[in-house]
């Protein structure tokens, strides 16, 4: 199994007990930390671990891999993060597929009981995202990232020569930027936590400058353009999602994770669903009949998974 360095870096699972279904972890070990020449890591999609623990089936002792640096289970312990294994990781999703995700505590044996710890009552986007503006580039167009807890590998997609790219935290008022396009990050928990962001961008809306979200950034739009974004009962957490884009007979494999959709019935006037889930009929993205502004439920920067939908990042920078 890979990319489950990518996954534990992911800050969308801040604060989460991260259970893997593929019954064999470890194999390849940690790559090395190494960064490019933005100062962004090749093979983590932050700094840090974010689940607070891991659970898997088999963990594989030995790792055999030319970049590992270490173990899993060094790695692990280097960022005091648990881990279980020899557990039924397969019964285990089962049980959360058909009883939805739950609240879960990791104790010792003979240790003290502690109590249960809900991490969507805290502002998850508030704890990954930065504190500071931070700038890539010196193109001629201007593009601000909202990072709500963005992946590397956003960043790394939105990074072009043509582009002077702001990467500003979740509550920066972006509208004192002269920019070009906007973009919405992922991030970890509760949308509804970040009205400040939803004000900033309903002034946005009215620049009719190109807007695009990733999941919890199409969350963010939608509420933005007077939708309802409500808790699931059963997330969408794998790579293998399938998605109809509104009104083409066009389907695609995505990867997502996310437990809170957007109900597009309650869109105000101009706006649609641009993308469905073939599963269960959920939104997956929307979009204006008439201005600059989309979004996407899944990752189409999926690092691990499909590329199929990296074409939006395309989209988006052609509209600037």
């Amino acid at each position: 199994m890979t990319g489950y360095t990518e996954s534990f870096t992911d800050p969308s699972y801040r604060g989460q007990i991260l259970v893997m279904t593929y019954p064999l972890v470890g194999n390849y070990g940690v790559p090395s930390p190494q960064l490019d020449e933005h100062g962004i890591a090749y093979f983590r999609e932050s700094d840090r671990i974010h689940p607070l623990g891991i659970i898997v089936s088999d963990y594989s002792e030995e790792h055999s891999h030319w970049n590992a640096q270490s173990s899993l289970g060094q790695w692990l312990r280097s960022e005091q993060v648990f881990g279980l294994t020899g557990i039924d990781t397969r019964e285990l999703a089962k049980t959360l597929r058909e009883k939805g995700s739950m609240k879960g505590k990791i104790i010792l044996e003979g240790g003290p009981d502690i109590p249960f710890d809900d991490p969507n009552a805290r502002n998850l986007v508030a704890e990954v995202s930065p504190k500071e503006v931070q700038v890539y580039g010196n193109g001629p167009k201007k593009v601000v990232l909202v990072d709500c807890g963005a992946k590397n590998n956003i960043i790394r997609n939105l990074i072009r020569p043509e582009i002077t790219l702001y990467r500003v935290p979740w509550d920066y008022d972006f509208n004192q930027i002269d920019y070009d396009g906007l973009f919405l990050s992922n991030g970890p928990g509760d949308p509804n936590m970040c009205s400040i962001t939803v004000e900033h961008i309903r002034k946005a809306l009215e620049r009719k400058k190109p807007i695009c979200g990733i999941c919890m950034g199409n969350q963010l739009l939608a509420a933005a353009a007077g939708a309802k974004v409500t808790k699931m009962k059963y997330g969408h957490r794998s790579h293998n999602q399938p998605v109809q884009e509104v009104g083409t007979t066009r389907c695609y494999i995505t990867s997502q994770n996310h437990g809170y959709a957007v109900d597009a019935s309650t869109l105000g006037p101009g706006w649609r669903a641009k993308y469905i889930n073939l599963n269960d009929g959920t939104n997956e993205g929307i979009c204006h009949e008439t201005l600059p502004y989309f979004s996407a439920q899944f990752h189409p920067e999926a690092c691990s998974g499909p590329t199929d939908t990296v074409f939006i990042f395309e989209e988006f920078l052609q509209l600037l």
